[in-house]
């Protein structure tokens, strides 16, 4: 079942920064931002190196500079 909810524009403005990719949907945002919550829950170390990770990896999406699957495939002979 699906439902409304409402943000105020400054709230979405910021859930909209941290979308991997244009047509993520906010369903998936959410989803992913509950489960940092709970991961720093249960380990709050381990958890702030996986974010840091997260946003480096993120930064480096936006700039290009990763492997398409094809590419890895290639990389290791698969």
């Amino acid at each position: 079942m699906e439902t409304t909810i409402r943000l105020n524009q400054t709230t979405k403005a910021e859930l909209d920064q941290f979308k991997q990719y244009k047509s993520e949907s906010y369903d998936e945002l959410v989803r992913k931002l509950i489960y940092l919550v709970k991961l720093t829950e249960k380990k709050p170390r381990l958890s702030q190196k996986t974010i840091l990770e997260i946003k480096e990896a993120r930064e480096r999406i936006k700039k290009g500079e990763f492997y398409t699957e094809d590419e890895v495939k290639k990389i290791l002979g698969l």
